[in-house]
């Protein structure tokens, strides 16, 4: 299983499931992440502490605990 904070900077992936329930799921698939969706690694924090997304034209920050939760496979 590969997640959304396992890809490296510039990679495009697409979003095969989110191991995640209530709000936080309600939360992500307000943003666009859903599964099918495809999203692209923009920047890492320092630390990676968070991460930022591109899903569409829309940028995203996300926590690292809730990139853990969505998983992916390259494209």
């Amino acid at each position: 299983m590969k997640t959304l904070l396992d890809c490296k900077k510039a990679c495009k992936v697409k979003v095969l499931k989110l191991n995640t329930k209530g709000d936080l799921k309600q939360r992500l698939i307000s943003f666009g992440i859903m599964k099918e969706a495809i999203l692209e690694v923009i920047e890492y924090a320092p630390a990676k502490s968070t991460i930022e997304i591109k899903v569409g034209k829309m940028r995203i920050a996300l926590r690292a605990q809730e990139a853990e939760l969505i998983e992916v496979e390259k494209i």
